[in-house]
């Protein structure tokens, strides 16, 4: 663990995290660029040459403040959000648990963020370079979800190099039920359609639950495929508390996010993998930690791969060691590069 992550560890975790985002806005100019990745990382997707598979997960960077910083570090590329239309506070304090105890987090923020038009402004200044993705929602109190989803859309997809609809998040009532066929089929058929009108060449990714059965999964596969989007972001945080869980605050209401979630997520993207294909690419998110995970995803059948929770006890010198890791794996399979395992376990 770096100096850095060991001192924030001694602070609440919100106050960490509000604490970390200060210093990056206030030194992250001075951090120097990472150094250039090998070229057997690299991954071409969605018409973009990604130079290492290893992406920051949406949750860290909610107003896109940082995201030049956050690639500094390594990553192949970093997801701001998750955006709504309106600012909003989120759920009430305390939101935010470390199960240390598991490698875990619980969250329930509830998409506290500042609104889609300050992040917009801080994101339109930003120079372009690196890969940055947008993860866009609805605000809590929103009467027309969808119109939320299309209004943030047409006011990001400018700024963005993906947008990733989010639907799974635990912790806005009834969102999650925007995963269901016919809800489903309607709000992705509205923002392709409003992508079309815009000739805009954004991909368009969704981000589902890891609690999906096997009839939802078919389901979302079916209409994913349907719909013209470019990915599908595979999982979000749970809502399930495995038996194994060893810390006190395992009891708080939240999605669960780190270690738990690695084989519970793994498995719903092999399954997804299964339904999909290489037809519709995936990212996978959940429980990432080590090159030996990240290696374990793509094998599952992910191009890419995103984490968060991992940072918070491990902070961020993790990344360069995933990488490391990961040539490792393919070093002592002779895999020739990244591109080559996807998939293969599925």
């Amino acid at each position: 663990m770096s100096f850095l992550a060991a001192t924030l560890r001694l602070l609440p975790p919100e106050p960490a995290h509000r604490a970390s985002l200060s210093l990056l806005k206030l030194g992250g100019r001075f951090l120097p660029a990472a150094p250039g990745d090998d070229p057997r990382l690299a991954v071409t997707l969605f018409g973009r040459l990604f130079p290492n598979p290893v992406g920051l997960a949406a949750g860290y960077d909610k107003d896109g403040e940082v995201p030049e910083a956050m690639l500094k570090f390594g990553f192949g590329f970093v997801e701001c959000g998750t955006l709504t239309p309106r600012p909003q506070a989120g759920n009430p304090r305390p939101r935010l648990f470390r199960l240390s105890e598991d490698g875990a987090v619980i969250n329930r923020m509830g998409f506290n963020n500042g609104g889609m038009v300050r992040a917009a402004a801080k994101l339109s200044r930003r120079k372009r370079a690196g890969i940055v993705g947008i993860n866009i929602g609805a605000n809590k109190d929103s009467a027309d979800r969808m119109a939320d989803y299309r209004e943030c859309f047409v006011r990001l997809a400018p700024l963005a190099d993906f947008i990733t609809i989010n639907i799974s998040s635990p912790n806005t009532p009834g969102l999650r039920g925007l995963q269901n066929r016919d809800e489903l089929e309607r709000l992705l058929g509205l923002i392709t359609d409003t992508r079309a009108q815009m000739s805009a060449a954004v991909p368009l990714l969704l981000k589902i639950a890891p609690d999906l059965d096997s009839h939802a999964l078919d389901d979302i596969a079916a209409v994913t495929l349907a719909s013209g989007i470019e990915g599908l972001i595979v999982s979000n945080t749970t809502l399930a508390r495995p038996a194994s869980l060893k810390s006190p605050q395992a009891v708080e209401a939240g999605g669960l996010s780190g270690v738990p979630l690695f084989a519970p997520s793994t498995a719903i993207l092999k399954a997804m993998r299964q339904r999909v294909g290489d037809a519709l690419p995936l990212i996978g998110a959940g429980g990432v930690s080590s090159g030996e995970e990240a290696y374990a995803k793509l094998r599952a059948g992910a191009s890419l791969v995103q984490l968060y929770t991992a940072l918070v006890y491990q902070g961020p010198g993790l990344v360069r060691r995933i990488k490391r890791e990961l040539l490792a794996c393919l070093n002592r399979d002779g895999i020739a590069r990244v591109a080559d395992i996807v998939g293969v376990d599925a």
